[in-house]
This record gives C-alpha cells, structure tokens and sequence, in this order.
C-alpha cells in the first residue's frame, strides 16, 4: 500500500482502525515535500511542528479521543496567520512577521486533529492569477504538457501554492483564499476540488486582508467528499469576525446521496463568452449532458450584467486592498527600511517590500478612492455590483444551481501573459462575479484539453446552500471519471 495513494477519507478510516500510524503518514508527506521541492509549493515547511502534532495524533486515536482530522497532513496557505509560525502573504514586507495568534480556520483544523505540514505560496498578498507576483518565487504547477514541451506551467493564482500541493500530493488537503477566483481557477489549472462557500460561511479573523468585502477562506482536496469533510470543519460562525454568519454548519458530506432527479440547473447564456476555445464549449456541454442523464432538468438563465462583473471587481478590490495595505508602514511590524524621515521611511518601506502587482493595485485604488473619482468609479462600481448581485438572485427563482466552465481555458506557461496585466485579469471572467454576489462556487475536475493538461467545471449554488454544489459536484466527478494524475 502506497500511503499518498489514499484520499483523505480512506487515511482517515485506516488511522482510527490502526492500520497505519498518524506518523507513518506524516513521514509520507514530508518526504514528498522534499522530493518536489522544486515546485516551489511550500514557503515554509514545520517538519518538527507536523512530527510533534502525528505523535499527539496517535496518542489521541490510541485513548479513544481523535476529532474528525485526527492525524491528517494538511497545507495552510501563507495567508491564515499561524501562531509562531512565519506568516508572510508571499510579501517581502512581512518576511519577517511571526504571529502571536492562529487564524480562526487554521485553529479549528487543528482543533479537528489535523497535522500541519507548512505553509504554502501565493500570489503576494493574493493579488494574482498564476502564482507568480510572489515575493519568494513562482510556483510550478506538478502537470506538464503532453507535447513534450516540459515547459513550466502556471498553477493558477492566487492560491497556486496550495493547489500544486494537493496535485502533487504533498498534502491531502489545504486552506485556499478567493478574492476573485483564486480557489476556483488554482483547482481546475491543477485537475482537483476547490471550493469558496459563501460569503461568512468560513471566519476571516486572522487571514491577512486583501479585500475584504470580497475574501473568503476555503478548501482544497483531491475529491468532492474530502472537500466536504475539510469545509465541514473550518466552517462555523466565529465572534471575532463581524462579518462571520451565525448559521448552523451542516455535514456538507452526508448531502452527497448522488440523486439530483428533478433538479434545475441553470445554463447562464453571457458566459458563452467571445473566442472560447472550442474545447472549453464542448465541456462544458459534456456536463450538461451527464446531468441531464442523471434526472435533472436543464433551463437556460440570464445574467445581464456579467460583462461588468470585471471592470467592477477591479475598482472594488484595488480600492479595499488600497485601504488594507495602508497599515503596513514600517512601523509596528514588517520591514522597515532605516531613514532620518518619518515619511521617507514610509516610502522607502512601501518601496522595497511590495511588489509591481501590489504597487499596481493600490494605485489603481487610491486613486478611485481620491476626491473628484469616489462617486464616478468606486460609488458607481458598488451600485453594479448590487444589479449582480439581484441577476443571481432572479437566475436562481427558475433553478437550483448554475452550470458554468471554471477558467476559459487550461494552465499556461509561465511568463505567457506577464506583459499583459488585462489579459491575466481576464482569468477570472468566470468567477470574480461569485465574489462579488457572496455566493458559494466549486471547481470540479471534468475533462483534459488536447495537450493533456486538466479543465474543470464550476458549479454555482444559493447563498448558504454549499450541500447542494457538493451533491451535484458528486455527480459531475463520478461521471467523469477523472483519474489523471499530476504526479508519479
């Protein structure tokens, strides 16, 4: 038996019947990271920390006492803050910062028994689509083309580190962010289960603020179920965060029952978007073939005002990242540059620690956010993005979900489209509209393009209705069989 051929439910059932030891499994992973070290997944690695939580792991299994993760590896991305671990945003200007606190969602991972491998790269402070603004490297997505190439593919962004990481199998799970997408697009860019529930469903308290009127924690896995499991558990309502939902978290994996008969799934007409690849439609169509076999009825929908969805998200997120990022300034903490000047230091600070793509965006905020364009840009976007927001609500009076594609097309080379910020941003044509509307969404795996490399699904559920994406996400994931693996 080959532990990191297991899911996270079979790992989980073999360590609370013995069969293997929560060290056993630790050791698997561990190893695995230093094997594929160069895919550049980890910044930090916490080998002594994940060994120190296995054995308490066996300890717990062994007197009866394992939570529902007892002894599972897990990746955190670098943007939970994580107590006495460096926790860095993949920002040189919080290279340094070690919290005295635990995120909310990490804590209640490590509540369940998870074990910590380490923390993985990103986007710097998210603000990315192919992992590749980060301040410690770019990561390497674990597939490759099949035309022999070997050229290094993006993972997709922000949470690009995560998702290579589940891919690669040097986690069986991880904790992503999505500000526009950046759980969705990583998952189908790597051929696994993202999900970004909806908005409050996951706390924020103590995961380094882009946007936060857009930011939602969520999940990574292999499959659906063990998506489910991980989302179940870094669910709940938390005190700390006001904008955290008091609602009740239910067995997101106990839903998954694969009947959908009489179900309606909605087919929104604008996102047959201009110049889609060929390959993307027919998916797209494959899915909706397989769950009309399954029982379920198909009803086209309209959503009037997607083509703002993108101008839109880039007025609100840079003008809420403008105001996020005005705390890091070389005093209290992070990286301070030493000038006689209390504002030289400031620019000299800001300077050295934030990157182009950080730079770009708190520009492009403050300067929607300055007097003379407050009315005309950000007042203008948030009032669209109330007309978004009533679309769905309209789509989903004739449906139970929506049916899209997740990215319009496969992973690129890195580097493809660095010279063109507006095509980058163009990945999220699909995704940044759930963002914008708080609604919860999944990325599937469904299919391979023609060079091999994998294109997933996105399912769009109600406002706290997760169990309903993750039981017609089961349905998509057994009909399409996808087995293709990224590594070997």
């Amino acid at each position: 038996m080959n532990i990191a051929d297991l899911t996270l439910e079979e790992t989980s059932t073999k360590l609370k019947n013995k069969e293997i030891s929560s060290i056993e499994v630790t050791e698997e992973y561990l190893g695995r990271m230093e094997t594929y070290r160069g895919l550049n997944a980890y910044i930090t690695e916490t080998p002594e920390l994940a060994m120190e939580q296995a054995k308490k792991a066996d300890t717990n299994i062994a007197n009866g006492k394992a939570g529902k993760l007892e002894g599972i590896p897990l990746a955190i991305k670098d943007l939970f803050c994580t107590k006495n671990v460096k926790t860095t945003a993949a920002s040189k200007i919080l290279g340094n910062f070690i919290p005295p606190y635990e995120s909310t969602v990490s804590q209640k991972l490590l509540d369940a028994g998870a074990v910590m491998l380490g923390k993985t790269n990103l986007d710097e402070f998210a603000m990315g689509s192919a992992n590749t603004t980060s301040g410690f490297g770019n990561v390497i997505s674990p597939w490759k083309k099949n035309d022999g190439s070997n050229q290094d593919l993006t993972p997709g962004g922000s949470s690009g580190g995560s998702a290579a990481a589940v891919a690669a199998k040097l986690c069986l799970g991880a904790t992503g962010t999505d500000t526009g997408g950046s759980i969705r697009q990583p998952a189908s860019f790597c051929g696994i289960v993202g999900i970004k529930p909806t908005y409050g469903r996951c706390s924020r308290w103590g995961v380094v603020a882009f946007a936060s009127s857009l930011d939602q924690a969520g999940i990574f896995a292999e499959n659906v179920k063990d998506t489910a499991i991980l989302l179940e558990a870094s669910s709940g309502f938390d005190p700390k965060d006001s904008t955290s939902a008091d609602i009740p978290v239910p067995d997101f994996a106990a839903a998954m029952n694969g009947d959908i008969r009489g179900m309606k799934i909605g087919i929104p007409k604008e996102y047959r978007v201009d110049n889609m690849p060929e390959e993307i439609e027919k998916l797209w169509q494959q899915g909706i073939d397989w769950l009309k076999s399954a029982g379920a009825e198909i009803v086209d929908v309209s959503l009037p005002h997607t083509k703002y969805a993108l101008p839109t998200y880039y007025i609100i997120a840079p003008a809420e990242a403008s105001s996020n990022l005005a705390r890091y300034d070389g005093v209290r903490y992070g990286l301070r540059t030493e000038q006689d000047a209390l504002l030289d230091m400031y620019e000299t600070s800001r300077a050295a620690g934030f990157g182009d793509e950080v730079k770009r965006r708190i520009m492009v905020g403050t300067y929607v956010l300055s007097a003379g364009y407050y009315d005309a840009y950000y007042i203008k976007a948030q009032q669209v993005r109330r007309l978004i927001r009533q679309d769905f609500i309209d789509a989903f009076k004739k449906c139970d979900v929506l049916l899209t594609p997740a990215t319009p097309s496969a992973a690129f080379a890195i580097g493809e489209n660095e010279d063109d910020p507006i095509k980058m941003y163009l990945n999220d044509v699909f995704t940044v509209s759930l963002n914008l509307a708080g609604l919860p969404g999944m990325s599937v795996p469904a299919g391979l393009d023609a060079n091999g490399l994998p294109l997933g699904l996105q399912i769009i559920g109600k406002a706290w209705d997760e169990e309903t994406l993750f039981k017609v996400g089961g349905v998509i994931e057994q009909a399409a069989g996808f087995t293709s693996k990224a590594y070997k």
